[in-house]
């Protein structure tokens, strides 16, 4: 009989955490991206190329209330190239103000071609991000 007393004390199973929501995944995405561009002191312009240019007041209304967005793939993909190239940046140039200003400076890495990171960026596609995107991982990992 103790054997089945102990079984009956012990602590209840805790629930595995529910995945996350695309809403959930919508507002912190959207959080985090309006703080990078305040970071990089980019346009509203800017910006809205960056999420894949929803139209100008979907834009405001995201900004508004990212609680209450709810993003496609594409634009999620964004924000998930986007925060991993801040978060590369910051490992990369511990300096924040270094860091930010990266994007905006010239380089001649053969990404670039003597063009900024960010008008790489701006060109509008995906890829683009994901090419700045593997850069920076390559010179985290000492490849380039």
């Amino acid at each position: 009989m103790t054997h089945a007393y102990a079984a009956s004390s012990a602590a209840p199973a805790r629930r595995p955490r529910a995945e996350p929501t695309f809403t959930e995944m919508s507002a912190a995405g959207l959080r985090a991206f309006f703080k990078i561009a305040h970071d990089w002191d980019l346009s509203a312009d800017e910006q809205i190329v960056l999420l894949g240019s929803p139209g100008r007041s979907t834009f405001f209304k995201w900004k508004q209330a990212p609680e209450s967005a709810r993003l496609g793939r594409d634009t999620l993909e964004r924000l998930s190239l986007l925060l991993g190239i801040y978060k590369a940046l910051q490992i990369l140039l511990p300096q924040p103000a270094a860091a930010d200003a990266w994007v905006k400076r010239p380089n001649s890495a053969p990404p670039f071609g003597g063009r900024r990171a960010l008008d790489r960026m701006l060109a509008g596609n995906i890829s683009d991000l994901v090419a700045v995107r593997q850069y920076l991982d390559a010179m985290r990992g000492g490849w380039a």
